[in-house]
């Protein structure tokens, strides 16, 4: 860290001590490092009456732009906080003044390579928004289309990368102080926010996210996804189609009564996050209010996809089974599932945590399903795992919470909605594609394959595994001191693993290819099938023959 580099971070934590010692939050700072004007500063009165997760997130909001994502990146993991942050923090209000038009231009300029005035018909100085990283102005093209450029704002990045520093000392500082008696995870929250903050201050990962959008839902003609002009996007500018519209939190004003239908915006809303998730497996990870607007009556415009969530196969199907375990009270299916989510991958202790979830389940009998919230549900059992100091996979904890937005804006549009009954086609779906046809005979083939590798690699593997037991590489310890009987005795194991395995394979592959034309027929069988349950009778009379004569020795 070079000398300038320092005096900035010098600067930059000064301000950031003023601010946490004005609002009561010095317990954050480590007092013993600092100058003795600072450690006999006292906390301003008229706080005192305002709560700690108030005075947190104004606190944020005061120090600015990093200290602001950073506020709402920790607002999507409820693993990470407790419920009153977590609420307080999804107040976070991500508009600040905007800077100067003229900075704005420049940046332009030097991206494009060309002045504003040969890239644009039309160029609107007052900006239409502005945010914490970027702000957006209205301009049109020499063709006449309307377009909306979104300029990041000057000297950001590395205003982010000297706050990320401080972030990342006080992380260390709190995780220091509070050693085993603080359950949430603070160098973790500032490693989620860095890798989350890097990715949205490039400005092409948004432009791909757009376009990985558009195709998804180029069959769905009820949702919009701003085009993007790629020769006029850069790092630092990106320039995509301009949408109009209002809002999704504000179509229920009086004023739009008659202009839009909030009853089917409720339930496409929520249809298309479902979508993202359980089908796509790419997903807006902040659909914030002011993320979404929507066109009369009942078209919906996806906005500001910085932030983005990927969820693989395991995490689309087992998060789709915890939920319905949890809606059917199953606690065996629920830890599976989370198990299978890699929650589970600590230390803990099983049974307390069993216990506490079956507490939890119990809160849950006799309500119908039409009346579980999932946000409400969700809380709860990130309640438990909090306790029991797990945290969630990053990308699950995204998922809940673009879930919990998608029921919350839901219930202000209409009151009867529950995203449960829209979304459990989505979820059983999901969980029923494990037993189809295509999916049975691709587990099938998948099976028969690793069975067969299994089969060709064992007498090499067993090979080198007596070998080195000869050689003295291979330490064990046996209580039974005949150790050519018990050789003798895997081996006779083996063989008969193998044999029950490759009987298993062409069983299944042959009740697998009756559903299926693989040519000749035979007495309505497919010839190869006929073949396959031959074979496998013949070896389960050879596995009979040969347990019996052993079992006679």
């Amino acid at each position: 860290m070079n000398f300038k580099t320092k005096h900035n971070k010098l600067k930059r934590s000064e301000k950031i001590i003023d601010v946490f010692i004005k609002y009561g939050l010095d317990y954050f700072i480590d007092r013993s490092k600092l100058k003795l004007l600072y450690r006999i500063k006292k906390i301003p009165k008229g706080y005192e009456a305002i709560s700690l997760p108030k005075r947190v997130r104004l606190s944020l909001e005061e120090l600015g732009p990093t200290f602001i994502k950073f506020g709402q990146v920790l607002s999507t993991r409820p693993d990470f906080l407790p419920p009153v942050f977590i609420r307080e923090l999804e107040k976070l209000q991500d508009e600040v003044p905007p800077f100067d038009s003229f900075q704005a231009k420049e940046i332009i300029e030097k991206e494009l390579g060309e002045p504003v005035e040969k890239l644009f018909k039309e160029f609107e100085e007052i900006p239409v928004a502005a945010a914490s990283l970027s702000q957006v102005h209205k301009a049109i093209l020499p063709n006449n289309e309307i377009v909306a450029v979104k300029i990041q704002r000057p000297d950001i990045k590395e205003v982010i990368e000297l706050d990320l520093e401080i972030l990342k000392d006080m992380a260390g500082f709190i995780n220091r102080r509070s050693e085993n008696n603080w359950i949430y995870h603070p160098k973790l929250m500032v490693e989620e926010f860095k890798k989350a903050i890097q990715r949205e201050i490039d400005f092409t990962n948004e432009a791909h996210n757009y376009e990985k959008f558009r195709i998804n839902f180029k069959d769905i003609d009820y949702i919009k996804i701003p085009k993007i002009y790629w020769d006029m996007t850069t790092t630092k500018v990106l320039t995509m189609e301009f949408v109009g519209g209002v809002k999704i939190n504000e179509i229920t004003l009086p004023e739009y009564r008659d202009i839009f239908n909030p009853k089917e915006v409720a339930k496409r809303g929520a249809c298309i996050v479902l979508k993202q998730i359980f089908e796509d497996g790419f997903f807006h990870a902040d659909p914030h209010p002011s993320n979404i607007f929507v066109l009369p009556p009942a078209t919906i415009a996806m906005l500001d996809v910085g932030q983005v969530g990927y969820v693989d196969e395991n995490i689309v199907k087992n998060g789709a089974k915890l939920l319905l375990a949890m809606m059917d009270k199953n606690l065996d299916e629920g830890m599976r599932c989370l198990r299978a989510l890699g929650v589970l991958e600590k230390e803990f202790d099983e049974n307390l945590l069993r216990q506490d979830f079956t507490e939890l389940i119990d809160r849950y009998v006799g309500i119908p399903l039409k009346d579980i919230e999932i946000r409400k549900l969700v809380q709860d059992t990130i309640g438990v795992m909090v306790h029991h100091n797990l945290v969630l996979p990053s990308n699950l904890a995204l998922m809940i919470k673009a879930l919990s937005m998608a029921e919350t804006t839901g219930r202000q549009l209409d009151p009867d909605f529950n995203v449960v009954t829209v979304g459990k086609p989505f979820i059983t779906k999901i969980v029923g594609k494990r037993f189809s046809s295509d999916e049975l005979l691709k587990r099938g083939n998948i099976f028969v394959k690793d069975s067969i590798e299994f089969i060709e690699k064992l007498p090499q593997d067993l090979t080198d595994t007596l070998k080195k037991l000869r050689e003295g590489k291979l330490k064990v310890i046996f209580e039974n001191k005949e150790l050519e009987k018990l050789t003798r005795e895997i081996s006779r194991l083996t063989m008969f693993l193998s044999f029950s395995i490759v009987i298993a394979s062409l069983i299944i592959s042959s009740s697998l290819n009756t559903k299926m034309d693989t040519g000749l027929i035979i007495f309505g069988y497919p010839i190869q099938s006929i073949i396959n349950y031959v074979i496998a009778f013949f070896l389960c009379l050879v596995l009979i023959i040969i347990f019996k004569s052993k079992k006679n020795k």
